[in-house]
C-alpha cells in the first residue's frame, strides 16, 4: 500500500479543514444530496461528520444544511469521526466493498455516536454507489 512520506503527511495533518471540506461539500452536493429523501435530510441535518483518510492523513469536517452540505465550523465537535484507508474508502463509493466487511477488516473506523452512525451507514447502503458509472468508465 503506498504511504506518503512522513514529512509531507505531517504537512497534510496540519492543514485547515475547511478547503478539503468545501470540496467535499460540493461534491456531495452533485453525488449523495439528490439522492436523500425528506426523511434521510431532516436525519442527517445539523449533525457534523468527520471524514479521516489515513493515508493522507486528510481530515474534513461536514453538516448538512437547509441548503446542502457544508464544512463544520472549527471548533464543531463531530457526532461521528470516520476514518478509512484510502483504497477501502474508493472501493465502497463505487460499490466493490461492503461497509460491513471494511469494517471487520478494521480498514474503515467508526467512532461516536452509535445510533448516528448506524443510521448514516444504513442510509448510503440503501442508496447505493455513490460515483455513477459515467464517472468509472463503465457502460
Amino acid at each position: 500500500m503506498f504511504e506518503l512520506p512522513p514529512g509531507l503527511k505531517a504537512l497534510l495533518r496540519r492543514l485547515p479543514l475547511q478547503p478539503p471540506s468545501f470540496v467535499a461539500a460540493r461534491a456531495l452536493d452533485r453525488l449523495l444530496l439528490p439522492r436523500l429523501d425528506a426523511e434521510q435530510r431532516r436525519l442527517l441535518a445539523g449533525r457534523v461528520v468527520e471524514l479521516e483518510l489515513l493515508e493522507p492523513g486528510l481530515r474534513v469536517r461536514l453538516l448538512l444544511g437547509p441548503k446542502g452540505f457544508m464544512p463544520a465550523a472549527g471548533g464543531a465537535q463531530p457526532a461521528v469521526t470516520v476514518r478509512a484507508r484510502s483504497l477501502a474508502l474508493w472501493r465502497l463509493l463505487r460499490g466493490e466493498e461492503d461497509a460491513d466487511r471494511l469494517f471487520f477488516e478494521r480498514a474503515l473506523v467508526m467512532e461516536g455516536d452509535t445510533e448516528f452512525g448506524l443510521m448514516l451507514k444504513n442510509t448510503l447502503d440503501a442508496i447505493g454507489p455513490l460515483l455513477p458509472a459515467s464517472m468509472l468508465g463503465k457502460a
